[in-house]
């Protein structure tokens, strides 16, 4: 059974109890991301994630790391566009302990100037990493052009000439404005007491300040564009995007079934059409990429250079048959099959459990429960998939971004 609760600060709290684990995972939700900044912080949510595990007024960086291996435990963050994470797995007899390091981070980390500098400096690698991939590069940069001049277009990691400025004071400043109580969710999954938990709750993270949850701001205008990156490498990487629908939207279950049976897997159209029967490319696939105010609907793929074309041509060849012969019965049913297995799936382990829970509360402020997907999902009809290609996957509002050879679009 789930538990909510809200503390006296105005913090959310999400627990859920699943007796026959010996596990534990906890997760504290923060609603900043990418899409929080602007021009002059852009990369200031992913400084601030890495920067809390560089010591507090208890502990070391190493006393962090140690503590934490020490009782067999996982802990770790990451920054999307619209939020941030800080998560730990453990056993379920240390969950107190976990509780008391992230509690700790979260409430008394230094963000000492030296260990700034440092940091800032391992950051900017991870940035230059980044540029060495082309597959990360053809992602995120479509999302930035089709998204251009918008903090939802943001590259997460920010820009390196903005990120190497930062001061402790402006990542301070930061900080107190999207680290506070009203602006957070703790999520809670597997084998615990719900009433003990949340008095350690409590007593951890009672202290963080009320402040304002975070605003979403204007939806982004979607261009479709042409951007294209040289670069010395043997394959061309290609990725389409196409305006679609947002979280919020109940047309995301129709989304889940589309790209399933288009790019989603290894029996989907893209898959079986592209790379198994005309041999274009070893790698293709499609996403979904839905925030509060906008979301796109992405396909990538990794080919030879003197095949781009064909490539292209043969995604939007599957795309138009999708518009104009809709999907077959069977096609429907393994479909709703294999999302519904996935999710049940997935409910069985306690981190993915507590990822559900913590990401639900904090960006649609309910939390949704594994009966209401799989009954969503199962309402998605034939005719419900077509409509949406026909709505979203058209050409002529296609962006698209390429990694490798540009003469070959």
């Amino acid at each position: 059974m789930t538990h909510q609760r809200i503390m006296k600060n105005g913090l959310r709290v999400v627990m859920e109890e699943m007796p026959a684990y010996r596990s534990i995972s906890i997760g504290i939700w923060v609603k900043v991301g990418s899409m929080y900044e602007n021009k002059l912080n852009n990369g200031m949510a992913h400084v601030i994630e890495h920067m809390m595990f560089k010591g507090t007024s208890r502990r070391t960086a190493a006393d962090i790391a140690n503590e934490m291996t020490a009782i067999g435990g996982n802990m770790d963050a990451f920054t999307c566009k619209d939020c941030t994470c800080y998560y730990a797995k453990t056993l379920d007899i240390y969950g107190k302990q976990a509780l008391d390091i992230l509690g700790d981070m979260l409430c008394n980390s230094l963000f000492d100037a030296k260990e700034l500098k440092k940091e800032l400096g391992v950051i900017l690698e991870e940035i230059d990493m980044y540029e060495d991939s082309p597959e990360d590069l053809v992602h995120e940069h479509l999302q930035k052009e089709v998204w251009k001049g918008h903090p939802l277009g943001y590259l997460i990691s920010g820009e390196k000439a903005q990120v190497a400025g930062f001061s402790r004071e402006r990542v301070l400043e930061f900080f107190r404005k999207y680290y506070c109580a009203e602006n957070m969710v703790i999520s809670v999954a597997g084998h615990f007491d719900t009433e003990q938990m949340y008095e350690w709750l409590c007593s951890y993270f009672e202290a963080i300040p009320e402040g304002e949850r975070s605003d979403p701001g204007k939806a982004p205008v979607y261009t479709p564009v042409l951007w294209t990156r040289e670069k010395d490498i043997e394959q061309n990487h290609l990725c389409l995007a196409f305006n679609c629908c947002t979280v919020l939207s109940e047309e995301r279950y129709v989304m889940t079934v589309a790209n399933n049976i288009l790019g989603g897997n290894m029996n989907s159209r893209l898959f079986m059409k592209i790379r198994d029967e005309l041999g274009l490319t070893y790698s293709i696939y499609s996403y979904g990429s839905s925030y509060e105010q906008a979301g796109l609907f992405q396909i990538y793929a990794a080919m030879q250079p003197s095949q781009t074309e064909q490539v292209l041509e043969a995604i939007f060849n599957e795309n138009k048959r999708m518009i104009c012969d809709g999907v077959s019965g069977d096609e429907l049913r393994i479909a709703l099959q294999q999302i519904k297995a996935e999710l049940i799936l997935g409910y069985e382990s306690s981190y993915n459990r507590m990822s559900g829970l913590g990401k639900s509360l904090l960006i649609r402020d309910r939390v949704v429960s594994l009966e209401e997907d799989l009954e969503n999902i199962s309402r998605v009809s034939r005719e419900d998939v077509r409509d949406f290609f026909e709505a979203y996957l058209q050409r002529e509002g296609c962006g698209i971004a390429l990694v490798g050879n540009r003469g070959a679009i």
